[in-house]
């Protein structure tokens, strides 16, 4: 077919489009429509609400420069400290990952609909996740600290407990996107559950859940600088005793190593991701493919039909060490000794899981029955608006600025590959900076108050939404687009009318997935003086009042869930 042949059936199918009767919008949908849009402009009044103003901070900038003459310079601690504290800090993340990649496996398969044995299960499950998503990583972190010894155990715990449900959700619908052939072939030749899952879902779905894994360990790691604020040892433990002694210069210091870790970290993570699953478009992120931009697709590189130590059971016996497979094998080597550096290297108490039992009555009755204490309910719940609201804020003051970034990073976007690797540094930049280090700068020149926590979560938010946005848009359906282009249309009517449509649906989730972090965000951020209910979490833990803690989480809870209520209605109404 010639390119004209093609822009004439381009414009025929455009033509026929527009003279076909449009379907009514059903009540449902406008009701959602009108709830979205009702979010947005709560998004805007709330943003209002902060006073978020340039010329002030331009004004206020005397405060960071009196801060930074008090600092007078960045400063560290010894070589030898700073490298065992990187490995420790390092260590519990990566072991707190690995707990939670493990605990999610069984999660997901109740969890996911293609596997569930009964909705109660999948409701069972998908309960569990949202539970452990909404109980700050903080909070866990505290209790467990009262029920362990000082160390890198309450840390790991409060990570991996946390973390299970980012990846069990993820693990979930990567199953329920599985082709069931394979899984059915295997139940029709009479063969067990575990054989079904070992044999027809889990080969498809590792790809997908080893980068879920990779990303929330550099998400982890991000988030173990405030865990140092309740005890738990490492990096974030060394700089919360800085800034506590006033020592600026090292807590700063200290800063910097963490922002530098967790830029090597995403680099890392990325290369092993584009080594093992780069050639795969659906689990590439943005930093794969800026790092490994010419991957070919997997069927391309592979020679058609089976390989020559695969052609009878006697070669195959005997399979030679290729060059890939020693890549490979060298591979999983490095792996299963980085986990067991890491877990020396955490000097876990193993008695600790013997010991523990006999405090649990006693911590459990120190956090239950729950309590606002002191304070009065009316001040807790409108600290908790106060939350919703920056986090509202936020996530409004974060859309545009991802809508922008991440399509100049989408492939399909992008005018040319020096922009679309420009944009891919920045949200790699952005996404490097802990949402806590960058509101302890912001405090130091607005002063205390929601305006840090809104711009901290602002910038760091663009990171995360701009890379979810660019990878949508990179795996939309290319039809529409050249079809479009082949009859003529710009590269912006092509992003408007074809790519922007087509990407709207994941948008929409990816909002509502920036929202509910932020809630939770903002939480730990009031502990640094960012505004919101955190304030009085920070409050009640430093005065051990902990049936207080138990109240604020069981608000953060109900929150949390009204959003993924939200979230689930709105993915399954613009379906």
């Amino acid at each position: 077919m010639t390119l004209l042949d093609t822009s004439a059936a381009a414009a025929a199918g455009a033509s026929v489009a527009a003279r076909a009767p449009r379907r009514p919008v059903s009540p449902e949908r406008i009701a959602a429509g009108l709830t979205l849009l009702a979010l947005v402009v709560l998004g805007i009044l709330a943003v209002r609400e902060v006073d978020i103003s340039i010329p002030a901070m331009v004004q206020s900038w005397g405060n960071a420069e009196n801060f930074m003459a008090r600092v007078g310079g960045l400063s560290f601690p010894e070589f030898g400290d700073l490298v065992w504290l990187i490995a420790l800090t390092v260590g519990l993340v990566l072991v707190g990952t690995l707990l939670a990649a493990v605990l999610s496996v069984p999660i997901a398969y109740l969890a996911a609909a293609n596997t569930t044995p009964g909705n109660g299960w999948r409701a069972a499950a998908r309960f569990v996740g949202v539970l452990t998503r909404a109980l700050p990583d903080v909070v866990l972190a505290m209790a467990f600290v009262l029920m362990f010894s000082l160390g890198t155990l309450p840390g790991i715990l409060a990570i991996g407990i946390h973390s299970i449900g980012m990846i069990s959700k993820m693990f979930a619908d990567a199953i329920e996107q599985i082709d069931e052939g394979p899984r059915l072939a295997i139940r029709a030749a009479g063969g067990s559950k575990v054989q079904e899952f070992t044999a027809g879902i889990l080969p498809q779905v590792l790809p997908s859940w080893v980068a879920t894994v990779l990303h929330r360990n550099d998400i982890n790691l991000r988030g173990s600088v405030v865990l140092g604020y309740v005890g738990v040892a490492g990096l974030g433990l060394e700089m919360s005793y800085a800034f506590k002694a006033l020592n600026y210069g090292k807590g700063l210091g200290i800063a910097l190593v963490i922002f530098l870790l967790c830029i090597v970290m995403e680099i890392v993570s990325s290369m092993v991701r584009g080594a093992m699953l780069g050639q795969q478009k659906h689990t590439r992120s943005w930093i794969d493919r800026l790092i490994h931009p010419r991957l070919r697709p997997a069927d391309a590189a592979a020679p058609a039909g089976r390989p020559a130590w695969a052609a009878t059971p006697q070669t195959a016996v005997r399979r030679p060490w290729t060059a890939e497979r020693v890549r490979n094998t060298t591979g999983v080597v490095i792996a299963v000794l980085v986990v067991i550096g890491s877990v020396i290297v955490s000097q876990i108490n193993w008695m600790d899981f013997f010991t523990f039992w006999a405090k649990l009555p006693e911590v459990a009755a120190k956090f239950w029955p729950p309590s606002f204490g002191s304070y009065d309910a009316s001040a807790m719940f409108l600290a908790m608006r106060d939350t919703v609201a920056i986090a509202l804020a936020a996530t409004v003051l974060t859309l545009l600025p991802s809508l922008l970034l991440g399509s100049l990073a989408a492939s399909n976007v992008a005018p040319n590959s020096g922009i679309r690797g420009t944009a891919r540094l920045l949200l790699v930049g952005i996404r490097g900076i802990p949402e806590l280090i960058l509101a302890i700068v912001l405090v130091v020149i607005t002063g205390l108050g929601a305006q840090a926590g809104v711009i901290a979560l602002a910038i760091g938010g663009i990171g995360l939404l701009g890379k979810l946005i660019a990878d949508s848009f990179e795996e939309v359906d290319r039809g529409p687009e050249r079809a479009l282009r082949a009859v003529g249309a710009t590269r912006l009517q092509t992003y408007a009318s074809a790519t922007v449509p087509q990407g709207a649906q994941a948008l929409i989730g990816h909002s509502f997935y920036m929202l509910d972090t932020n809630i939770r965000a903002a939480t730990i951020l009031g502990i640094v003086g960012g505004g919101g209910v955190g304030y009085y979490l920070l409050n009640a833990s430093q005065g051990s009042r902990y049936e207080t803690v138990t109240a604020i989480v069981l608000m953060i809870l109900v929150t949390v869930l009204v959003v993924e209520g939200l979230a689930m209605w709105m993915r399954r109404v613009f379906r």
